[in-house]
């Protein structure tokens, strides 16, 4: 039935997605687009209201507005919040593109634009499908929308809004489309995020420059000290060495193992693609695993001394760097953060001083493949694309999930219908026209099942 209705409203739908496309709500260039987040987001009020909600308001924050909608079917009934954001990327560099970015267009069956994928056409796929149970009276629950504009900044302002909202969302579990699938041909549900703790170091060696024969030999060179102090937090077998630190690293059950097992994985064209002849991690899990059930160590940017062109014989007197932990599930990025930090002003020598500071992090989130919702969501993937979709853990992180759970006490359902190949954040981002309407149908039969689930 859903099908037909599509196929009806196909032309309308198309447009009004558009007409969301259109406007270059780019949260990170407010002095350009600080106009156009506020257009956006009564945009979105408008739709969500002719969609069938109750009541929308555009809510102020501290930073860009939140988009709240209901429709309250009975105060006694389960509630779904559905969570998405209008704010997309900046779309620079213009000229990779094929064609303009915030101007839609069809082609080859996908439609090309910013905010096509993340997250304005996930998000429309949410706000399609609850429009058709409604106008079809089939939605037994109660529904709430909260759209944010500031997701690809952060999220700064949603921790505080959602704490001095609490009975405004209040909910028996959030949906959201802002995931990838495996792949077309192979559902997926995201029932994993990493978490993340980011650091910058600062190593201190003598007062200042240095030549390095007339003081190679003599004292600790900054560079070297900061190579080595990194090099030992990993072992030969990709083990990361810092006591204590895999502590509260949960076991993965035996039943999701097992799904990843499934996972079609070319190992050889894995290689192929990223150009390298052997890869690397932890020792004892397969790469998936290492990527979605595993915590992992990185140096993400490191400078000292001379960089000009040619040579420069100098001793530098500092070296920094900036190091990232992707943390799993249980793993607290605060106490992650501070228990590194430690571990460098103990380990450092004496030779020379070490200043090392958290910039930020986020918790991880992991959602039971037993919970209702899941199991709901489970049977949408079905309907809509004739398999049981596959368990998987990601290793990227969406700090707001964890904080949906630590202030709102509800778990998530990750219910994205994203593509690897939709270039999200990138020039000619894109959706393929079928995901949109496949999406529609999961999301539908999602809100069925889910008034049956127990």
């Amino acid at each position: 039935m859903i099908k037909e209705y599509i196929q009806e409203n196909q032309e309308r739908m198309l447009e009004e997605l558009f007409s969301l496309i259109r406007i270059p709500s780019v949260s990170a260039q407010p002095e350009k687009h600080g106009k156009d987040m506020i257009r956006c987001a009564e945009r979105w009020k408008e739709l969500l209201l002719a969609a069938g909600a109750d009541k929308v308001e555009v809510m102020p924050t501290e930073g860009n507005p939140v988009v709240y909608g209901e429709k309250i079917i009975d105060p006694k009934a389960k509630t779904v919040l559905i969570y998405g954001h209008y704010d997309v990327m900046p779309a620079e560099p213009f000229e990779l593109w094929k064609s303009e970015p915030f101007e839609p267009e069809i082609r080859d069956g996908h439609i090309w634009a910013r905010g096509a994928d993340d997250d304005k056409g996930q998000s429309f796929i949410q706000a399609k499908a609850f429009e058709y149970v409604v106008k079809h009276n089939l939605l037994k629950h109660n529904v709430k929308f909260i759209l944010e504009g500031e997701e690809e900044v952060g999220s700064p302002s949603l921790s505080t809004f959602c704490s001095t909202h609490k009975d405004l969302l209040k909910s028996d579990v959030i949906l959201v489309s802002d995931t990838s699938m495996l792949s077309k041909d192979l559902p997926s549900l995201t029932t994993g995020l990493r978490g993340l703790a980011y650091w910058q170091i600062e190593v201190t060696g003598p007062n200042h420059d240095l030549h390095s024969g007339h003081f190679g030999g003599a004292v600790a060179n900054p560079i070297n000290v900061l190579c080595k102090l990194i090099s030992d937090v990993t072992n030969a077998d990709g083990k990361i060495t810092i006591p204590h630190f895999y502590d509260d690293v949960e076991d993965v059950p035996a039943e999701e193992r097992k799904m990843v097992e499934q996972i079609p994985f070319d190992i050889e064209a894995y290689k192929r693609s990223l150009d390298v002849e052997e890869l690397f991690g932890e020792k004892g899990y397969s790469t998936i695993e290492r990527n979605g059930f595993r915590p992992s160590f990185d140096v993400c940017g490191i400078w000292g001394g001379y960089q000009g062109e040619g040579s420069k014989t100098v001793i530098p007197s500092k070296a920094y760097a900036k190091l990232s932990c992707r943390l799993v599930p249980h793993q607290d990025h605060e106490k992650i953060g501070q228990m590194v930090v430690e571990y460098f002003q103990k380990v450092a020598p004496r030779s020379v001083k070490v200043n090392i500071r958290s910039l930020h992090g986020g918790q991880g989130y992991v959602c039971p493949i037993n919970l209702p919702a899941y199991k709901a969501a489970e049977k949408g993937f079905e309907k809509a694309f004739g398999k049981r979709p596959l368990a998987v853990r990601r290793g990227g992180s969406i700090p707001i999930i964890a904080t949906f759970e630590q202030i709102l006490g509800v778990k998530t359902v990750l219910m994205g219908f994203g593509l690897e190949s939709n270039s999200i954040h990138s020039p000619n981002e894109n959706i393929p026209l079928d995901m949109l309407w496949k999406g529609m149908e999961a999301v539908a039969t999602f809100h069925l099942e889910y008034d049956k689930a127990e």
